[in-house]
């Protein structure tokens, strides 16, 4: 991967936890990943450049589809506040994201959470296309490994030219350790995450590292391939692009922080926006 790539992806970790901006900004492009696993919002400025993000893990989506509305619209609200405190304006736009080969009505869900969270909704991507407005590949497949599906985009010349979407993601690493191991599936989720359990864990969770792999193969048969680059935050998983790689018989690379690079995507999909005031901080009840 390119230093400026992972440049750009350190920005991203540090917008997570940057202090309160000293000037306001002037425009904002605004995205929001609403995840299986960790729903993500992230503000740019005009240049694209990291202002502030925030995250949080939440089951209120499973395989791209909102199964808790209400819960979906308090979790983006409070990553709305918290950006907002940072940023010095309020966020009043954002543009959202879903997985290839979701239903319409599945779709339409994600704009209606965002509305519901009191932002506009500039418009709707899919998640790979996303994902290669980070990468900006000319040529390659974008494999974008969720918490509950992988989703796949063929890019020739620059374009998407082709995308789909399978399940298979960290919902079902989770549940391979936890059958293995024979824990519950909290605790499974916290040894996936463990660094000191991963290379102990990696035989255990191979198979559907080859799944993904298997996915892969399925959906780029007859076109050209000639690197896989491996996003969402599953990919972090040591060892995951030597799987794939190895099954494919094809290079495979994760870049820096991938759970980011879907959201910062999104984010760079939207248009630029003019920043509101800050919203008034309610009164205390007397």
């Amino acid at each position: 991967m390119s230093a400026d790539l992972d440049a750009t992806m350190r920005a991203v970790d540090r917008a997570i936890a940057a202090p309160p901006l000293p000037d306001p900004p002037t425009a904002l492009k605004v995205g929001l990943d609403l995840g299986t696993a960790c729903t993500v919002l992230v503000a740019l400025d005009d240049a694209d450049r990291p202002l502030a993000a925030a995250y949080e893990l939440g089951d209120v989506v499973r395989d791209g589809v909102v199964v808790d509305f209400l819960g979906a619209v308090d979790l983006v609200r409070r990553l709305r506040a918290d950006v907002e405190d940072r940023l010095g304006v309020a966020v009043t736009a954002a543009h959202g994201a879903f997985p290839p080969g979701v239903p319409p009505a599945e779709v339409r869900a994600v704009r209606h959470v965002i509305e519901a969270a009191e932002m506009d909704c500039t418009g709707l991507v899919d998640e790979p296309t996303a994902a290669n407005a980070v990468l900006r590949l000319r040529d390659g497949v974008v494999v974008d490994v969720g918490g509950g599906t992988t989703g796949v985009a063929v890019v020739r010349g620059g374009e998407v030219v082709h995308t789909a979407d399978e399940a298979t993601g960290g919902t079902h690493l989770t549940l391979v350790i936890a059958g293995a191991q024979r824990i519950p599936v909290e605790q499974a989720e916290r040894l996936k995450k463990d660094p000191a359990e991963q290379t102990r864990l990696l035989p255990v969770v191979r198979p559907v590292m080859e799944k993904v792999a298997s996915i892969v193969a399925t959906h780029t048969r007859g076109w050209p391939v000639p690197r896989v680059y491996l996003v969402g935050g599953s990919a972090a998983f040591p060892g995951f692009a030597d799987v794939v790689s190895q099954a494919l018989g094809l290079d495979a690379v994760v870049p820096v922080n991938p759970l980011f690079v879907t959201p910062l995507g999104i984010a760079r999909s939207a248009p630029v926006r003019q920043p509101a005031a800050p919203r008034p901080v309610p009164l205390p009840s007397t």
